[in-house]
């Protein structure tokens, strides 16, 4: 049983925390004031933090999505028995802050992206893994009690020179990968799905579905340690050895002995965690809102008659959706850095951007207000692999904020690596090479925010104004 059971037993949330700078995540942090957070209700019983020395044939390090679905699925396809490791809370990092919006896709390309960096035949091949993906995914939502919202996502073009780029995402969807991806008119957008003002059409995949993200992770976790997984939380690695082998990973409470370790830590990785990570993922903050639930007339109000994923064509994209308490949650990218996260500019960035995409939520009371950090790749892709054939040290990262679903099939395939069957698949771009360096060389990784900041101010220019 969980030895952290009391809320006043845990050390508070640090809201600047950031990973470029931060002396890693913590030890026993309690979740961020996410509307998850408050409505998840209890946590599962975990195996407390590691208090002794341990041997194990299998570690993974972090317990969100991708490490309790790598627990999982080592335990009922594998048969093998991981120990988990958190520094926190259980699902403490990405996995309790996003969106909760699960669509058919993978990393930051579309598909027509796909095609020119790699070819149409590859792109199908990819195309055919990642939708093999999501049917991971379904297949874990149908067995967990996570408030599923299905129905597809809507990609709104919030300009109408955008509408050009969505119609041909939607032809190439439809003619090369044969999905019923179908545009909108302006008119159709605002009387069938909701009454966005922002909206010039949109384009509607069939495939998405909306979770509550805690929910899905206590789930994966009750599954995983049902399966003799143990999961022990307030035990970040604070050393790492790897002796004949064996890999040495020191807690404050005890060592950790493993055959084998799952790198699972998306955007949360501590600085100098493993020498093959340095530099590999760039952070980037999110930060959401969740209204009060919306009465009947601003139900009215607003057309809100759908309940799926909603993203817009920003480059610094907002995506929002109703929840089933009829509140509506929004979110974009904010800060660069977590010293400044909490500043009123990025707050006010969300509010009115919902105030702007409705009008009649204007001045609404905002219950829940929160930021995380999102793992984007330099390549904008993720990889699942191996990094150096002589170590037995995996990683699933990169998702870019596209995890909520794909983590599900990350976790299933980096437990299929770690127990060392091969697959046909494992050639695909996502499983063939490591994480890349910046562009520039790993020289330009001390500059990257410099760029961040000169990238975003482009962006907005190129979204809102030329």
């Amino acid at each position: 049983m969980s030895i952290t059971t009391k809320r006043e037993l845990f050390a508070p949330y640090d809201p600047a925390y950031d990973p470029l700078v931060s002396d890693g995540p913590g030890r026993n942090r309690d979740y961020a004031p996410t509307y998850w957070a408050a409505t998840a209700g209890s946590a599962p019983d975990d195996d407390g933090p590691v208090t002794g020395d341990i041997e194990a044939d299998v570690v993974i390090i972090g317990s969100g999505f991708t490490g309790l679905a790598t627990a999982l699925f080592l335990a009922e396809e594998h048969g093998i028995k991981a120990v988990v490791l958190e520094a926190n809370r259980v699902a403490w990092g990405c996995t309790s802050r996003n969106g909760g919006q699960g669509q058919n896709a993978s990393g930051r390309l579309y598909r027509s992206q796909w095609i020119e960096r790699w070819g149409l035949p590859t792109a199908k091949r990819l195309d055919a893994e990642i939708r093999y993906g999501f049917e991971t995914f379904k297949s874990l939502v149908a067995g967990a009690d996570c408030d599923p919202q299905p129905g597809g996502h809507l990609y709104i073009a919030h300009r109408d020179k955008k509408m050009a780029f969505l119609q041909n995402e939607a032809r190439v969807m439809r003619d090369q990968f044969g999905y019923d991806t179908r545009m909108l008119s302006a008119d159709e957008v605002r009387s069938q799905y909701c009454n966005d003002q922002d909206a010039q059409g949109a384009m509607h995949e069939a495939e998405g579905i909306c979770v509550h993200p805690l929910k899905l992770a206590y789930s994966y976790m009750k599954r995983a340690r049902a399966g003799g997984a143990r999961v022990h939380p307030s035990s970040p690695v604070i050393g790492w050895e790897t002796r004949g082998g064996v890999h040495h990973l020191k807690t404050p409470g005890g060592t950790v002995k493993a055959r084998a370790v799952g790198i699972a830590t998306g955007a949360y990785t501590a600085p100098g965690l493993h020498p093959t990570l340095k530099n590999r993922i760039f952070p980037v903050l999110s930060n959401s809102i969740v209204t009060r639930p919306l009465t009947d007339a601003e139900l009215k109000a607003t057309n809100f008659l759908t309940h799926e994923a909603i993203t817009d064509t920003r480059t610094l994209r907002f995506y929002y959706r109703l929840l089933p308490d009829k509140r509506v949650q929004i979110g974009s990218r904010s800060a660069i850095t977590g010293a400044d996260a909490s500043r009123e500019t990025h707050y006010r960035l969300l509010v009115d951007g919902l105030s702007r995409k409705f009008p009649p939520l204007r001045g609404i009371q905002i219950d829940y207000s929160w930021w995380g950090w999102v793992d984007v790749a330099h390549d904008m892709m993720p990889r699942i692999v191996q990094p150096d054939a002589k170590q037995s040290v995996f990683y699933a990262l990169g998702y870019g904020g596209n995890g909520v679903s794909f983590s599900a099939h990350a976790g299933r395939r980096m437990a299929q690596r770690i127990a060392g069957h091969d697959d046909p698949v494992f050639d695909l771009p996502i499983y063939d090479s490591p994480l890349q360096f910046p562009a520039q060389g790993e020289w330009a990784a001390p500059f990257r925010r410099f760029g961040q900041s000169m990238l975003y101010r482009w962006y907005y220019l190129r979204d809102e104004v030329i």
